[in-house]
């Protein structure tokens, strides 16, 4: 044995293998007895002999990972380090640089690499990449590699990352880490990094692309994609990465608000998480710790809620004493001035109050230093309300004018939601808010934006309904009749008569004195007496004519209440009746006052020719008819007949309405109202006519129309109609109110259907309801076996040119035969009891008896044996006995086996062999066998152009699992069947039995070279 200086290669990796060893003294021990070498070919000829022992283990064994780790390292200590030299000396020798660098033992080493990472062994093409990425990793920094081994790899690993194996495809995505070139646009790594971003199927292969993607204008919306990425860890690291290697300025206001709202929305809490400490964080500290700076980055105007829950976010992980520290600045009334407010800063102090008020009576004291008492608070708004000016026409034209109507609309907005936050209590304070209140909302000049949002304040601080529906009535009739002043024109003639006859009587006074003063002189006394009282007359008189001239000067005054008709006034008064009735209790109910407001406002308006009124009043009506099953059987009919014939935003506001009152009262409702006559195409009438022939009943005619009606809207070529009629039949059929396979049938086809890609909404709530549906309760996984059928049947008969055609019908059984899985209720049923998969297996074998040539027998009997039977001893006869009638008439290869596989499901061996020796089952032709399964479109069904996969809410075909779980590495495992869960020690004397050492190979293989 050599000495501990002078390891052989043998010892070295021996020694290797063992965690505990210096790795460091290993290398410098080999490369000593390296460098002493004369011949170094025998040396790596030796070196890759033990190496292989190593790469051809698949298995994440600690032995075989440090052993691959002692390689690297030894191969890259021959890198010689970099010199401290000038860049212009560096250019000027970087040919002898390169020779230097370019040791042989690590070209050799990459050239062998280079050659086994086409080994049919996916173990040797894993540990080839992953040893690449390993020597790329350990070089230097500003490593350089020869032009011709740089591309030599690139070539390499552009092929391993298109491997089978989704393990090779990650060390080949890391290897390639070095070999990225951002700043070209035509680079193949980034391209093809951007390829498995988008098409990859496996999670950790896109989570190893994104840690090592380099951030560029071409790969930021790709990673951005991936925060929408349907594994959890997949978003997570995203988050993480754009935290981390992206600026906020990089990013667009839209892709900012997005990545929050996406973020902070989250299924999952660990995503969440990551946005709450990893990405504000980051966002924060480049822009100094300045949120409102952070808020001006984001347009509050048109995301406010994902401002909200931002600001929540970062306050919830700020102490409190920072809180107070309030990046808002109030003056000493505690308020902002007027001519400081801003969007920004506006919202901040808005997000700051609510979310000190939800920590409950610890965030009185708190709320009280950054919020006035209500009186104060009041007239602040009041102030700042009324100066918000009204534009007219013209002015609507300019849009800085406009814009800046805009934003003081939306800081009124704000400061409205601050009442929420006031302490009320105090009687005088609230009264004086209440006051504030209402007199916003009689005031014409009032913006309409803020209407519905002041009557919700205001009704939130009245908590009697009677005294809600006064308050709100009084003030309807205010705005709707204000008081008028009616005054008559002054005649001109009469006023010019009194001017005269006034100055007629002042000169006769005047004359008349001027007597009395000479008859006094000439001591006339008697003359005197008879002026005086002449005067005193004459006085009266003056007097009499100025009253007269005074009273029809002035205009006489008298109250007079005109009602206004226009649209705004009545889109006013619409909304505060909407909000009212929204805030009653829906046990509450009409009264004489509301019964006024629908015959004198709602009912009219109905028939206005505004759509924006007539849609709110459809909302009043569809509202007020919940407080009232009579008002909802006399109205019923006029909210159907406004859903099939008015404008689409009105159809939907009706259609609505018609779903709550159904889901409220039930198709019971129907009983005393009249059939509607609803649209229908002839095909539809005579497709239906049978059914309503047979019941018969007026009530059910009407509830047959209506669901014709639905139907017809699930056709509809508007998305937002489709949407709203497929969530309404969902709510319907999910408490009950509607138990129809054939309508569920209608909606699954919607949810695959091509049309509705792009139809996010649609397709998540569908995709929500079939799950919660199926799992309630076993009627309605009856419902959804019932469906089965009809719906295979639809989409086989597809025509060429429908987007049904489409649709792959193995995804489409395979979600209903999970939907109907026995074990997927919520409260699962006894396993002896006959299960929805049992009558599905004999619904399908009806099919495929009735026409064992059709193209879906070979669907029905890959489905049979996928089904979750019952224990049940008759059914699973009956099973036996059709299958073995299937077994003589199927000829198709694949079915038999099909139907051979289920038939060993259902019997034991000494069954099934007098079975079998009783029934007419031939030996299969395994070649043709292999024949048929290589090309089944021939007996299946026919081929589609252009066909593809829609994802149901598994996400994969069973076939795929299938070839995943056989090529997967532990990444892509298929879910087992619940077992007992071994102890803990149990588990580690489990590892320590199946730890691999590479020693006895070795030295198993030096005794057979001996």
């Amino acid at each position: 044995m050599t000495a501990d200086n002078e390891l052989d290669i043998k010892e070295a990796f021996e020694r290797a293998q063992k965690g505990h060893n210096n790795k460091a003294k290993l290398v410098a021990s080999l490369k000593s007895r390296y460098s002493k070498l004369e011949d170094k070919t025998l040396f790596h000829d030796e070196f890759i002999h033990y190496l292989k022992y190593a790469m051809i283990v698949y298995k994440r064994e600690s032995a075989v990972e440090n052993v691959i780790e002692f390689v690297a390292r030894f191969a890259t200590s021959f890198q010689s380090p970099p010199k401290p030299e000038e860049e212009q000396q560096e250019e000027e020798d970087e040919e002898e640089d390169d020779e230097e660098e370019d040791h042989p033992f690590l070209s050799f080493i990459f050239n062998f690499l280079l050659e086994s990472h086409k080994a049919s062994s996916h173990a040797v093409r894993f540990r080839a990449c992953q040893l690449i990425n390993k020597l790329l990793g350990s070089m230097a920094e500003n490593a350089q590699i020869d032009d011709d081994l740089f591309d030599r790899i690139h070539q390499a690993m552009l092929v391993r990352v298109t491997d089978k194996f989704p393990n090779v495809r990650i060390q080949a995505a890391l290897a390639m880490t070095r070999l990225q070139q951002p700043q070209d646009p035509d680079c193949p790594t980034i391209s093809a990094y951007m390829l498995i971003l988008d098409n990859d199927s496996n999670a950790e292969v896109r989570r190893a692309v994104l840690s090592c993607i380099a951030m560029s204008p071409s790969t930021l919306p790709k990673v951005l994609k991936r925060t929408r990425d349907i594994k959890e860890n997949v978003r997570k690291l995203a988050y993480q990465v754009l935290s981390d290697k992206v600026h906020i300025k990089a990013l667009t206001i839209a892709q900012r608000v997005g990545l929050l709202q996406q973020g902070l929305r989250d299924t999952s809490e660990a995503v969440k998480e990551m946005v709450c400490s990893r990405l504000l964080p980051s966002w924060l500290l480049r822009l100094d710790g300045n949120v409102i700076e952070l808020l001006h980055r984001l347009d509050v105007e048109n995301c406010a809620q994902t401002a909200l829950d931002t600001l929540k976010a970062i306050f919830k992980s700020t102490p409190t004493e920072e809180l107070l520290q309030s990046r808002v600045k109030l003056d000493n009334r505690k308020l902002i001035p007027a001519d400081s407010l801003t969007c920004e800063n506006v919202l901040y102090w808005r997000a700051l109050c609510e979310f000190i008020k939800a920590e409950g009576d610890d965030g009185d004291e708190i709320l009280e230093q950054v919020l006035p008492d209500a009186a104060t608070y009041a007239d602040y708004l009041y102030g700042y309300l009324k100066a918000v000016p009204v534009l007219s026409e013209e002015q609507r034209a300019d849009f800085n004018q406009l814009e800046l109507v805009m934003t003081k609309e939306f800081i009124s907005q704000q400061l409205i939601h601050l009442v929420g936050c006031l302490d009320t209590n105090e009687e005088g304070g609230r009264k004086r808010v209440l006051a504030v209140l209402q007199e916003m909302l009689a005031l014409p000049q009032t913006p309409s934006s803020l209407v519905s949002l002041l009557t919700e304040k205001l009704l939130a601080l009245v908590h009697d309904d009677h005294r809600r529906i006064q308050t709100v009535a009084e003030i309807i009739s205010d705005v709707r009749e204000p008081i008028m002043e009616a005054s008559q024109p002054v005649n001109e003639n009469e006023s010019r008569r009194q001017q005269v006859q006034l100055a007629e009587v002042k000169v006769r006074i005047l004359e008349a004195k001027q007597t009395l003063e000479d008859c006094i002189s000439a001591q006339d006394f008697s003359q005197a007496a008879e002026l005086k009282d002449s005067i005193t007359g004459l006085e009266n008189r003056r007097n009499l004519i100025i009253q007269e001239a005074a009273e029809s000067s002035q205009p006489a005054e008298k109250d007079n209440r005109t009602e206004k008709n226009d649209p705004e006034t009545l889109l006013r008064c619409l909304t505060m009746c909407a909000e009212l009735l929204k805030q009653m209790n829906i046990k509450t109910r009409i009264g004489p006052t509301i019964s006024a407001l629908m015959s004198s406002l709602v009912l009219p308006s109905i028939a206005n020719a505004h759509p924006a009124v007539r849609n709110m009043a459809v909302v009043c009506l569809g509202t007020s008819t919940l407080h009232s099953r009579e008002m909802a059987k006399t109205h019923m009919v006029l909210l159907l007949q406004i859903a099939q014939l008015d404008e689409v935003k009105i159809r939907i506001s009706a259609l609505r309405a018609i779903i709550d009152l159904l889901l409220l009262f039930g198709f019971q409702l129907l009983s005393e109202t009249a059939v509607p006559q609803t649209a229908q195409s002839p095909d539809r009438q005579e497709e239906d006519a049978p059914v309503t022939e047979e019941k018969g009943d007026a009530p059910e005619d009407t509830a047959q129309s209506i669901i014709v009606m639905l139907s017809e809207f699930l056709d509809s070529e508007v998305s937002d109609l489709r949407t709203e009629t497929a969530e309404g039949l969902a709510k319907l059929m999910y408490t009950g109110r509607i138990s129809s396979a054939k309508m569920l049938s209608r909606l699954v086809l919607l949810w695959y259907n091509p049309v509705t890609e792009d139809d996010t909404r649609l397709r998540h709530c569908l995709g929500v309801f079939f799950q919660l549906y199926a799992r309630e309760s076993r009627i309605h996984q009856e419902v959804v076996e019932e469906s089965f059928l009809p719906t295979v049947r639809t989409l086989m008969n597809a025509p060429a040119t429908s987007p049904l055609a489409e649709v792959d019908i193995n995804n489409v059984v395979e979600l209903l035969v999970e939907l109907t899985r026995p074990s997927a209720l919520i409260k699962a049923s006894n396993t002896e009891e006959v299960s929805v998969h049992d009558y599905l297996a004999v619904r399908m074998c009806g099919e495929m008896l009735k026409d064992p040539t059709a193209p879906e027998v070979r669907l029905y009997a890959k489905t049979l044996s996928n089904l979750e039977l019952s224990n049940d001893g008759t059914v699973r006869k009956d099973l036996q006995t059709l299958l073995q009638q299937l077994v003589q008439v199927v000829k198709d290869r694949v079915c038999l086996r099909a139907l051979e596989k289920m038939f060993s499901l259902l019997v034991d061996s000494k069954e099934q062999a007098e079975l079998l020796s009783a029934s007419a089952l031939q030996p299969l032709d395994v070649n043709a066998d292999e024949g048929a399964t290589e090309d089944p479109s021939k007996s299946a069904k026919r081929a589609k152009r252009g066909q593809r996969k829609v994802c149901t809410a598994k996400g994969r075909k069973l076939s795929r699992r299938a070839e995943s779980s056989e090529e997967s590495d532990g990444e892509n495992v298929p879910e087992s069947v619940p077992v007992v869960r071994p102890s803990r020690r149990a588990k580690t004397a489990a590892l320590e039995k199946t730890k691999l050492d590479l020693n006895t190979l070795i030295n198993q293989e030096a005794n057979v070279s001996s």
